[in-house]
């Protein structure tokens, strides 16, 4: 049986000599070696989706990857792609090192310098474990199996710009096409969604920040199970507990969520940290929303330059959402994709708070008036970003109209569509 193996080595001069040993090893088949621990998600994403037989038995994780480390890395596999067998490449092979990989998930490990015997047998043993759990999961209909679910997070630009009323509505959007759905306030210290929604909450993220290992139980206790059929995970009520959610939980929180739901919507808010900053990194669409005025556009641009500075996102894997949008605004879309890089979505949120006010001010968000043009926009959004099925049926309370273009029919929140109305221009206030 061939055994299939990627390498996810950063340094040149070890990924060279791994490559020539595992060229080396019988009935072996090594893929080319990935530089950074972005590049071997989204392969293994890629070949998840094409299909579970496609994905190696065995992935090799050098100790000095980036950038995110090795352990969290390693959990993050062992997670999305539970078939896969895991073995890490270090110099220090001490108990403390391998009790921690192998609660992370790593199958083995092995020192380095590489040795042949090492090497072949901690491939060969991962790649037994890997076929018998394949073997196991093919033999079980209801087991999922792919790469986990959808994640998109919803940044501001600044505070203010509609992120918050955004992510809640794009949740909404997946959740009446019949997805499973959970929203996630990582807004960690001026979080808001239990108030959008009149929401009274006993658990929050802290209550997970310091479990190591998330079980679907211990995640359900924590979860809040809304009338609307949403998942919530809410802020804690304390702002300053903020600050005991790291990265490293971050990523385990979002990794746990991503096995149970299908789409999994997280309002960053305006304001960046590390926790928020793993999720944008592990997210599978980054929502950046900004309104058409100068202060909030040039708190995009900050945002998306930050982001490639720490390797977490690059500005042409951005979406941004143009919230408040008029006509008459000297700061058209394509003005801020050419300021930002970013791609602006086609969908832009028009400039109607009045809609909106009855329902946030009485915590009601989630019943806003299917008529509403910023309900509409921002559900057509949704469709954009690939979150709602194609054979959603409509449902009290909202619809989707158009189910594949991503926008609605009558939609007075496209860009360039007339918004005019009898009597006078439309109100320039905007979602907050």
């Amino acid at each position: 049986m061939t055994t299939r193996i990627l390498p996810a080595v950063g340094d040149l001069d070890a990924a060279r000599s791994i490559t020539t040993l595992l060229s080396q090893l019988p009935d072996a088949e090594p893929a080319a070696p990935v530089a950074d621990s972005t590049q071997l998600i989204d392969t293994l994403a890629r070949l998840a989706g094409e299909a579970l037989d496609e994905l190696p038995e065995v992935v090799l994780v050098h100790e000095r990857i980036g950038p995110v480390p090795a352990l969290e890395l390693i959990r993050e596999v062992s997670l999305r792609f539970p078939s896969v067998g895991v073995v890490m490449i270090t110099t220090d092979a001490g108990p403390h090192l391998f009790a921690d990989a192998m609660d992370s998930g790593a199958r083995g490990l092995v020192t380095l310098p590489v040795g042949y015997e090492e090497l072949a047998n901690r491939v060969q043993a991962a790649a037994q474990w890997s076929t018998g759990v394949r073997r196991h999961l093919s033999s079980a209909g209801d087991v999922f199996t792919g790469p986990g679910g959808t994640v998109v997070t919803v940044t501001g630009a600044k505070g203010g710009v509609g992120a918050t009323v955004t992510a809640i509505q794009l949740a909404l959007a997946a959740q009446a096409s019949g997805h499973t759905v959970a929203l996630v306030d990582m807004d960690l210290q001026t979080g808001d969604i239990a108030s959008f929604l009149d929401v009274q909450f006993r658990r929050s993220l802290v209550d997970l920040a310091v479990i190591t290992d998330i079980s679907p139980r211990v995640l359900a206790d924590a979860v809040f199970s809304h009338s609307t059929g949403l998942a919530l995970l809410l802020a804690p009520g304390e702002g300053e507990r903020g600050e005991e959610v790291t990265d490293r939980s971050a990523r385990q929180i979002v990794s746990a969520l991503r096995s149970r739901y299908e789409i999994v919507v997280i309002d960053c808010g305006g304001q960046m940290n590390g926790a928020n900053a793993a999720a944008i990194e592990m997210a599978d669409t980054a929502l950046l929303v900004t309104t058409p005025d100068v202060i909030a556009v040039r708190g995009a641009k900050r945002i998306v330059r930050m982001w490639e500075r720490l390797q977490i996102r690059k500005a042409e894997e951005t979406v941004t959402l143009v919230n408040r949008f008029t006509r008459n605004t000297e700061i058209q879309p394509p003005l801020i994709q050419k300021i930002t890089g970013t791609r602006v979505a086609s969908a832009a949120v028009p400039a109607n708070f009045k809609e909106l006010q009855a329902s946030i001010d009485s915590g009601r968000l989630h019943e806003l008036d299917a008529k509403s043009t910023v309900k509409q926009a921002l559900w057509g959004l949704a469709g954009e970003l690939g979150i709602v099925k194609a054979s959603a049926t409509p449902r009290k309370g909202g619809a989707l109209a158009r189910r594949n273009s991503g926008t609605f029919k009558n939609d007075r929140g496209s860009i360039g569509r007339p918004r005019r109305r009898r009597g006078g221009p439309a109100d320039a206030e905007g979602t907050r």
